[in-house]
């Protein structure tokens, strides 16, 4: 009986122990794996890397395209450029030319 008693006075003696570790565990816990822990954190990060990137892309995009509007606007009319899109939309060639097909990334 003695043994039983002195068990259940150090148990409760180690019970605050106990359940303080289990509270600081629960808290890492959610720190490291919660909504906005550390694992969260890191997923943002690297999302905004990724849209990092694809705005370094489109804006490169884009001043590809404003560049060649930019020879097409009257004020600046480049001919060249204007017969090439006439002759890209048209599809005539003279029966002197030559085409040259090419693969394009920008389009």
């Amino acid at each position: 009986m003695s043994v039983i008693l002195e068990i259940r006075r150090r148990g409760r003696q180690i019970a605050g122990s106990i359940l303080g570790a289990l509270i600081f565990l629960y808290f890492v816990l959610h720190a490291i794996q919660g909504d906005r822990g550390l694992l969260a954190w890191l997923q943002i990060r690297q999302q905004i890397a990724i849209a990092n990137s694809e705005l370094k892309i489109s804006e490169s995009r884009r001043n590809y395209w404003e560049r060649k509007i930019s020879l097409l606007k009257s004020d600046s009319m480049n001919r060249d450029m204007l017969d090439e899109r006439v002759r890209i939309v048209t599809g005539f060639i003279g029966e002197n030319e030559l085409v040259i097909l090419h693969r394009n990334d920008h389009n």
